[in-house]
């Protein structure tokens, strides 16, 4: 009996600290809005953002050029230029380095940490779009939408090593630390688990219900992979040593970033339809809702401030989308030059 009484305690307990987090989670609100001026060529465009905790420093992909922006301010730092088409940016503090990914010029461009200047660059591939740094090979990777494949790189000499065939069309990744990375295969509809010091595909492991998988995160400790598709909008939890599918929920329309935060055991997921969603890790086997946030039509990529706590999104106003043709049966809406913003949500 005493047993029984106990574990109806457990179980309360539980269930009342998951209530209280799903909802104080969803009490985000907007603290700021930070707008910045065209990049050089006009084109208005913009894809990952990615935070350095270290440096406390935010780099902002914007068209032909990344921007450095103080992320308690606001203000712009600096900016590294000269880019065709900026996507993702790699930061390697110990190496006072970091790298960016051009998918137009199929290169991976190196810029030091402190002047913010261009001092090399490697040959990647076509649509070079996500790039992450790995550190159990020490190696840059950058995953080639059009090319279907990785490029392994030497970060000190910035020469190619490596070459993975990933046969499909790469999206997101992420390592977990120990020689393995994951990547999704968005036309797949599959995650790959990438030895990264081998260079050789481990694991294929199907992510249904989901399809069309974009952003992907990790609880590296528990090992669990958090996979956003974007056919139907779903997100996936995963097993990352079995490929086993865990639990999926719903989420909004076009996912494109992922974050997970090791404090407070939450995933956001933000979606180009406007929204954050935030679900928590009650356990290793089991997640729940835990709210969302209202944000703009567009702010689609995102970064997270463990310390703070905030959420990052950036997006721009964007022009009447052209009606569709057989040619663009998806057409999309073009961001008006001028127009980029970065908005700040604080509890």
């Amino acid at each position: 009996m005493k047993s029984t009484v106990w574990n109806c305690v457990l179980i309360f307990t539980v269930l009342l600290v998951a209530a209280v987090f799903a909802a104080t989670s969803s009490e985000y609100h907007l603290a700021n809005s930070y707008k910045f001026a065209a990049p050089p060529g006009g084109r208005e465009y913009f894809d990952y953002i990615t935070f350095d905790p270290e440096a406390r420093r935010l780099f902002l992909s914007h068209g032909t050029e990344v921007l450095v922006v103080d992320p308690d301010s606001g203000k712009e730092e600096g900016k590294i230029t000269g880019l065709k088409v900026s996507h993702g940016v790699a930061v390697i503090p110990e190496l006072g380095r970091g790298f960016i990914s051009d998918g137009a010029q199929g290169k991976a461009i190196a810029f030091d940490l402190k002047t913010f200047q261009i001092v090399g660059e490697a040959n990647a591939a076509p649509d070079a779009d996500c790039i992450i740094y790995d550190p159990a090979s020490k190696h840059i990777f950058t995953f080639n939408g059009d090319s279907h494949n990785a490029i392994a790189i030497d970060p000190a000499t910035t020469k190619d090593v490596g070459t993975v065939e990933l046969g499909g069309s790469p999206e997101f990744a992420v390592a977990d630390g120990q020689g393995t990375i994951y990547n999704n295969l968005e036309d797949k509809s599959e995650v790959l688990a990438i030895d990264s010091r081998s260079l050789h595909v481990k694991s294929r492991w199907p992510i249904a219900p989901a399809g069309a998988p974009a952003p992907i995160a990790m609880d590296r400790e528990h090992r669990r992979l958090f996979i956003a598709g974007r056919e139907p909008p779903t997100l996936v939890v995963m097993n990352a040593d079995d490929g086993k599918v865990i639990q999926s929920f719903p989420i909004s329309q076009g996912a494109d970033a992922e974050v997970y935060d090791s404090i407070t055991g939450s995933i956001f997921v933000s979606t180009r339809e406007g929204w954050v969603h935030i679900f928590h890790e009650d356990s290793p086997d089991h997640f729940s809702v835990a709210g969302k946030v209202k944000t703009e039509f567009g702010a689609k990529t995102m970064a997270y401030d463990p310390k703070t706590e905030r959420i990052f999104v950036d997006t721009a106003e964007f022009r009447k989308a052209p009606a569709p043709t057989p040619e663009h049966p998806r057409s999309r809406p073009a961001a008006i030059p001028g127009t980029f913003h970065l908005l700040v949500y604080v509890r």
